[in-house]
């Protein structure tokens, strides 16, 4: 899965109706260049093909009196709606080494309602318990992996990173059950997390 797509799928979904300027600053406000690759380029090039592809619907706009070429507004379609929503429960299910999906999974979470979300994250627990006990199944000796030398240490960090991740995720799903944040249905979920300006 490309984090790409939710990124901008999402960012333009904050809007209603975007434009590329907009969706990268949205992005750069969450610092989604740092962790993601959400470049310019990378930005500009996923509006275009999700318009091709029936995801986002694509309005030329007149140019500034400034002068310049016609500015291009994306909005999401209902195609694109319903690739938005399966994308971001696969970000909060998956367990693959893919931190830039979960992250983006995670900016999002707030578009579904509480209950789904919480049970989205319980399922990404079981994800990683079971990949956890494949590992061990697979890769790790009975004796233990120092059997397999400096190698073993890839069996350790892979083992390291899903307890980890799998207490971080039952420590985030205390926190949406005791309350936090406010999800769909709730009231305005993005306050505070987009600039100002370009909320809508």
């Amino acid at each position: 899965m490309s984090a790409i797509r939710l990124l901008v799928l999402g960012a333009v979904r904050r809007h209603g109706r975007a434009h590329g300027y907009q969706v990268r600053n949205d992005l750069e406000y969450w610092g989604a260049h740092e962790w993601s690759n959400a470049k310019p380029g990378s930005i500009y090039h996923a509006l275009k093909q999700m318009a091709k592809q029936g995801l986002l619907r694509a309005h030329e706009i007149a140019p500034s009196t400034a002068g310049g070429p016609p500015r291009t507004e994306y909005e999401v379609t209902e195609r694109g709606t319903e690739e938005y929503f399966s994308l971001l429960r696969q970000s909060l299910t998956a367990y693959d080494q893919r931190p830039d999906v979960l992250t983006t999974g995670l900016g999002f979470m707030v578009d579904l309602d509480r209950e789904e979300a919480l049970s989205l994250l319980a399922e990404r627990v079981r994800a990683i318990e079971a990949w956890r006990a494949t590992v061990v199944k697979d890769y790790v000796p009975a004796e233990g992996p120092e059997q397999l030398g400096h190698i073993g240490e890839i069996m350790r960090f892979w083992l390291h990173s899903a307890d980890t991740g799998a207490q971080w995720t039952r420590d985030l799903i205390e926190r949406i059950r005791n309350g936090a944040y406010t999800f769909t249905g709730e009231g305005d979920p993005f306050v505070g997390v987009l600039p100002e300006e370009t909320r809508h």
